[in-house]
């Protein structure tokens, strides 16, 4: 088990990393098994922290460590006070959540699917002096509106949430920018879609689960070398805000029509090469727990035999669109057609409705790109850095469209242009 201090050195870095906090804003603590509570120091630069700069405050109010602890920690003690269950709290101001806080609102979190279940139903916390045994009050207050609420947006200030360990806590924060994001581009575009109730308790219903599992996995070089390569373009997916602890999916074939996969159970940012799961036959590995979309990418290799790879993911940007039913026209430079061509978009819940299924696959023997409403996009390649790489180009064409919603209308490549394209590049040959 990692150190508290050492955890929280990981997280605090990747929030920064991902431009979710500024070099002074931001804490995040835990509260370990003693009763000691572990939290970043106040005006240390949060791009460097290590785990020698985290404070340790403990149960009889000692501060040990070189700094200060942070200015917020008593509405961490607050937290922590209310809610025996709560062992770590981060705050933070990401520009999505920090855009709600300054206009007194907060994300819906029905907008993708996942959200519901990661984030819950969202507070909102009155305005305090920052630091303030008010502030901590005042937070705690909004947490008791709701059993539910585990998130709260602070009136001018940003978002505070909590959870069982720093994992769980981290994954609801990524996940509710994600949400806050996706809804800001979608009200860029247009109107966002949000899911119903029994949308989203038909999704979690229907996706299947229920595979049948086999016994004697073999591992050669070869099978171990994709495990690795997986692993890696996830986390990059993940630094790159294409994926979130909570969601994304990778896959590779392997032989045949047999594939790697990652796991449903694992966070994004965690996941490690003995997490993957092979799939035979239609059969997964037993003693894992494969993505639940196991059955789509199984129908798509075995239908499209030069198809080597497939990543199905959400970022903010993809994600305006596809909460939102705007055409997503890459018809905007040459790259990004000849890379996605024309992007066609399947209804919610196509990937579990077995004739929707059954075209769904057929699709990518002519695109490598579709849009899945409501829910995600899916993309194919050869090998799995092109698959990577079409991912990239689509979420830059898509941020490309949505900073230039407030210009006016695109003004696409003509389909005389599009043929001469495909010609030189051999496009759908």
């Amino acid at each position: 088990m990692m150190h508290p201090a050492e955890q929280i050195a990981i997280i605090i870095g990747r929030i920064y990393r991902r431009k979710m906090t500024t070099t002074s804003g931001g804490n995040v603590s835990i509260m370990d098994d003693n009763g000691d509570l572990w939290i970043t120091p106040a005006g240390i630069d949060k791009g460097s922290l290590t785990a020698a700069d985290i404070i340790c405050v403990k149960a009889d109010g000692t501060i040990v460590g070189p700094h200060r602890p942070s200015s917020e920690y008593p509405f961490h003690k607050a937290i922590y006070k209310m809610n025996p269950n709560a062992h770590s709290v981060i705050h933070a101001h990401p520009p999505g959540l920090v855009t709600f806080s300054v206009v007194h609102d907060v994300p819906d979190t029905s907008i993708i699917p996942q959200a519901r279940a990661v984030c819950g139903p969202v507070g909102f916390a009155d305005y305090a002096l920052p630091g303030s045994e008010l502030l901590g009050e005042k937070i705690v207050e909004a947490f008791r509106k709701d059993s539910n609420y585990k998130a709260v947006i602070m009136e001018n200030h940003g978002v505070v949430l909590y959870g069982t360990d720093i994992a769980d806590a981290y994954q609801r924060f990524e996940t509710l920018e994600l949400c806050a994001r996706t809804i800001l581009n979608a009200k860029t575009l247009g109107t966002p879609n949000y899911l119903t109730d029994e949308q989203i308790f038909q999704h979690e219903k229907a996706v299947h689960t229920n595979f049948q599992h086999f016994m004697g996995v073999s591992h050669p070089s070869e099978e171990r070398a994709i495990r690795a390569d997986i692993c890696n373009i996830v986390r990059r997916a993940c630094s790159q805000g294409l994926m979130c602890s909570s969601y994304g999916t990778a896959s590779v074939r392997w032989k045949d029509n047999d594939f790697l996969i990652t796991p449903s159970d694992v966070q994004r940012w965690d996941i490690e090469p003995e997490d993957i799961v092979q799939v035979k036959d239609g059969m997964v590995e037993a003693g894992k727990t494969a993505s639940r979309s196991v059955a789509l990418h199984y129908e798509i290799y075995r239908r499209n035999p030069k198809i080597n790879s497939i990543i199905l993911t959400q970022s903010p940007a993809l994600m305006g669109f596809c909460t939102t039913g705007v055409k997503f026209d890459v018809r905007t430079i040459p790259e990004s057609w000849i890379f996605l061509q024309d992007i066609p978009t399947f209804p919610f819940g196509s990937q579990y409705d077995d004739k929707q299924l059954d075209v769904l696959a057929d699709e990518f023997e002519q695109r490598p790109f579709v849009m899945l409403a409501k829910l995600s996009v899916l993309v194919t390649g050869d090998t799995l850095i092109n698959t990577f790489d079409r991912l990239e180009v689509a979420d830059f064409s898509a941020r490309s469209l949505i900073l230039a919603a407030p210009l006016g209308a695109l003004k696409p490549i003509t389909d005389e242009q599009i043929e001469e394209l495909r010609v030189a590049f051999h496009v759908g040959e």
